[in-house]
């Protein structure tokens, strides 16, 4: 897959971490290409353990949760998993407000998320 210009996927080991490179998430076509990059990597690329950086995103909409829900559904079909970091405060309490923070699980720092993992930045 050619690196697209929305996310910078990186992996480790067995760990897929997906950084977006957006600082807001509310374009539909966006939203459809990330989706799309998303949904390849656990689909056709069999990626199981995903991370998804949201360190440089400030503004996300209610579409973009749509794709992270239907992301989520597939890696739990595939045996997978998806952990968030990195959100802001007031991008957590979105998840809290629509009880999304019940279905994801989130680590405050990438370190955090690939400890979920038993992985470290060092591999």
């Amino acid at each position: 897959m050619a690196e697209s210009q929305r996310l910078l996927i990186e992996t480790l080991k067995d760990v897929t971490v997906v950084t977006f490179q957006d600082i807001s998430i509310l374009d539909a076509l966006q939203i459809d290409e990330i989706g799309e990059e998303l949904y390849e990597l656990v689909e056709k690329k069999d990626r199981k353990q995903l991370i998804l950086d949201f360190a440089n995103v400030k503004f996300l909409s209610s579409s973009a949760l749509s794709v992270l829900i239907t992301l989520h559904k597939k890696a739990v079909q595939n045996k997978g998993q998806v952990v968030l970091c990195d959100l802001r405060d007031d991008l957590k309490k979105v998840f809290e407000i629509t009880r999304l923070d019940r279905m994801f699980t989130f680590c405050p720092t990438l370190d955090d998320a690939l400890a979920v993992f038993g992985r470290t930045t060092a591999g």
